[in-house]
């Protein structure tokens, strides 16, 4: 009987967050997630013998644990955290309101009572450090210093009766318990790669790799492999193209594995999924057997478009070409392929986490059951790819998603139609008559099929620019340089090749932490020539990243389709749409309420859609006061402008969109043209309201037009009285173009107050 053969790939990755000059890591999230997913994950498994998976450990990631073990990385943040209270400075105090408390406020700060007070206590001074400093006692500090750790220890560790009795006493923690979280962190953190090593000893887990220091391959081969998946696509004034380097990436990225684990990897999950002809045939030719990438990468390769019901589920036609192993094959080099399903993937990473533990895990299991259906039916086995960060989701579930995993484990596991495979294991059973062949493969990532996130805005291309004069520089001065000059500025332009800075860069993400960020990066790139005897160009003392602090707008890119459910079912959905972020930090007005977070606006060749986020504070429990909790309306002004500002009267179409909540429920709204008498219309509208707001419009019901301008706006009001508005003053400004036309404007990006 054919069966269904799930391979789960977790990536496990962090930025490289050392500077290799001072020593200094930047940055403490190695070690924080090192604390609470890296072992967990993995030991889990003990617990369920026949759910076999594979694990993506980037080697940059493994050697940041290895100095954590030895006891020889320092980051500002552990400084601070094991430093005595009764001795931390004024800045150092401030330094830890800043950043001690940056982790989930619910699942993370919220779990821990005192945690959580401390959090509403600062909240209470509109999270400036410097005027909360004071109302700090000593006391507060030590209790920071420890929770801020302890509540990153993984659910295993805290099952131990020490770290249970430390938990236990929630509160006014003394010296003794600071130095137990400190020194229990380093015997974690030596846990984890032993923990891997073991599991895949036994059978139970296959280890791939990735490039070094997490370089988009096709990118560093040549940078105009940007415009190869993106035609138009604006790209640096100087081209970068070093294949050598990312064969050196990919070298080593294997070899470091075979050091840590015993045996070279057969698979490699490229960084961000990034692939290309070019960057395959290095993998070949280093004797990599397999490679992974996003569904959306393979049907832009066969002209195929995997197309799904409502439910997400795929349909038939879809599902026989996903659902297979490729081998491809193309001019020498030879690989075999499997493609994430990109729904099933993004369940886990931002939809399960609202849900119950046990109605997810058996939605899940439902979901690949029916999608594989028409494939078993033909009397083919289904390979299902569910590949996504294995770190980062589970700080939006309740204690770390251990409860869902095990249910959805448990359950694949008692299933007798469905195997879990490591991806290898999966391409022995499969039989070499049955792989699809694969002859030419279209440059992208896992993101939109193609490499935007990473080059075509200003600040991308800048940082390109600015790594390709680093890269001549140090080709043109290598030879008078001595071995450990050249190895010292070689390692740190690997180190700049990596993907992480120019996620940073550009209009599409955006953390509490994009300055550091910005200036690790050009501190990189100013090793090289400081290694090389030379002072650093000037421009490397600028920052890269523009101003983000006031309301933030970025045009919309491309053609989105969002999923119109109400809970943000993908993060990817919106992914080139308009985003306006509200600037609430700076307000003038003291004790004002701010509920509008965000927006996002963007629209396909028939519709618009809004998505409208709520800040935390809305959601908290207020009794009267909590606002989204109880009775409110909200309104949403869309105005159609023509395109033709000689026609005054069809230069302004204005329509509104309003919304009645009664005890946090939509209960009706109406869409009718903006003036006394209209009548409603409305047909074809989509509208959900769970945890964001989320709309579809149809174009033809807003009387929008190609070339036309959209300006929307959105307010919530209560008891009559406006509450809270989005933007403040003015408009969010979109264009109706054809998909073809937004090229054009691809990752520019627009700042308005």
């Amino acid at each position: 009987m054919p069966s269904i053969r799930l391979l789960f790939l977790w990536h496990m990755h962090q930025p490289f967050y050392k500077d290799l000059v001072s020593g200094e890591y930047r940055l403490p999230w190695v070690r924080l997630h090192g604390l609470k997913d890296y072992y967990g994950m993995v030991k889990l498994l003990d617990e369920f013998p026949q759910v076999h998976q594979t694990f993506n450990l980037v080697p940059s990631l493994i050697t940041q644990i290895e100095d954590y073990v030895r006891g020889e990385a320092m980051d500002p943040f552990l400084a601070v955290a094991q430093k005595p209270g009764a001795e931390l400075t004024a800045d150092d105090r401030r330094f830890a309101l800043q950043y001690l408390f940056q982790a989930n406020t619910t699942n993370i700060v919220g779990r821990y009572p005192r945690y959580k007070e401390l959090h509403q206590h600062f909240s209470a001074f509109n999270f400036e450090p410097k005027s909360a400093e004071k109302s700090f006692t000593t006391q507060d500090f030590a209790d920071l210093q420890v929770l801020s750790q302890l509540a990153w220890f993984d659910e295993l560790f805290l099952q131990e009766n020490d770290v249970k009795q430390l938990v236990a006493k929630q509160r006014s923690y003394s010296p003794d318990d600071q130095k137990f979280v400190i020194a229990k962190q380093r015997e974690i953190l030596a846990a984890v790669l032993p923990a891997y090593a073991q599991a895949a000893q036994k059978g139970a887990i296959e280890i791939s790799a990735s490039p070094f220091y997490h370089p988009i391959l096709p990118l560093v081969c040549d940078s105009d492999a940007g415009r190869v998946s993106s035609p138009g696509l604006p790209l640096p004034h100087q081209r970068f193209a070093h294949p050598e380097d990312a064969r050196e990436q990919l070298r080593r990225g294997l070899e470091l594995h075979e050091r840590v684990f015993g045996i070279r990897p057969r698979g490699v999950w490229p960084s961000e999924g990034s692939v290309s002809d070019e960057a395959i045939r290095i993998a070949h030719e280093l004797g990599v057997r397999w490679m992974a990438t996003d569904e959306g990468v393979l049907g832009r390769s066969i002209g195929a478009y995997f197309d799904r019901h409502r439910e997400g589920v795929l349909r038939a036609d879809a599902a026989h070409k996903l659902y297979d192993i490729y081998r491809y094959e193309h001019d020498g080099a030879e690989m075999h392929m499997v493609f994430r399903d990109h729904s099933l993937s993004d369940l886990i990473g931002f939809v399960y986490a609202g849900m119950d533990a046990d109605e997810a895990a058996q939605h899940f299991i439902h979901n690949i059951k029916v999608s594989c259906e028409p494939v078993l039916a033909s009397g083919k086995d289904a390979v299902v790819s569910v590949i996504l960060d294995g770190e980062n989701a589970w700080e939006y579930f309740p204690e770390s998603g251990r409860e869902f995993l095990r249910r959805l484990y448990q359950g694949l596991q008692d299933d007798d139609a469905i195997e879990c495979l490591t991806v290898s294991e999966a391409i022995e059973r499969h039989g070499v008559e049955n792989f699809a062949p694969l002859t030419q493969l279209t440059p992208g990532s896992w993101i939109n099929s193609n490499f935007n996130i990473w080059i075509g805005s200003p600040e991308d291309n800048r940082a390109w620019d600015y790594l390709s004069a680093a890269r001549d520089f140090f080709t043109e001065h290598t030879d008078a340089a001595t071995p450990e000059q050249r190895e010292l500025a070689y390692e740190e332009l690997l180190i700049a090749e990596g993907s992480d800075w120019n996620w940073w860069y550009g209009p599409e993400h955006h953390t509490e932490n994009d300055a550091d960020f910005d200036e690790l990066y050009r501190k990189h790139l100013s090793n090289v020539y400081i290694a090389l005897g030379a002072r650093p160009p000037e421009h490397l003392a600028q920052p890269i990243a523009t101003g983000r602090r006031l309301g933030r707008f970025t045009d919309q890119t491309s053609y989105i389709h969002p999923t119109i459910d109400g809970v943000n079912t993908g993060y990817f959905d919106w992914i080139g749409a308009a985003h306006y972020v509200a600037d609430r930090r700076n307000a003038a007005m003291h004790g004002k309420k701010f509920l509008l977070d965000s927006a996002y606006a963007g629209i396909d060749e028939n519709n618009l859609y809004l998505r409208l986020d709520f800040t935390d504070d809305a959601f908290l429990q207020h009794g009267s006061d909590d606002v989204l909790s109880g009775d409110f309306d909200i309104a949403v002004g869309i105005d159609s402008v023509g395109a033709s500002a000689g026609d005054q009267s069809k230069s302004k179409r204005e329509n509104q969109l309003e919304l009645s909540v009664v005890e946090g429920k939509l209960v009706k709204w109406n869409l009718a043209p903006g003036v006394k008498g209209a009548e409603t219309s409305g047909g074809g509208t989509e509208i959900c309201l769970e945890k964001i707001l989320e709309t579809r419009i149809p174009l033809t019901e807003i009387s929008a037009h190609p070339g036309d301008a959209l300006e929307i706006r959105a307010s919530i009001w209560q008891q009559g009285l406006p509450v809270d508005a989005l933007p403040a003053e003015g408009a969010i400004r979109l264009r109706v173009l054809r998909e073809n036309e937004f090229e054009a404007i691809a990752s520019e990006e627009h700042w308005r107050a």
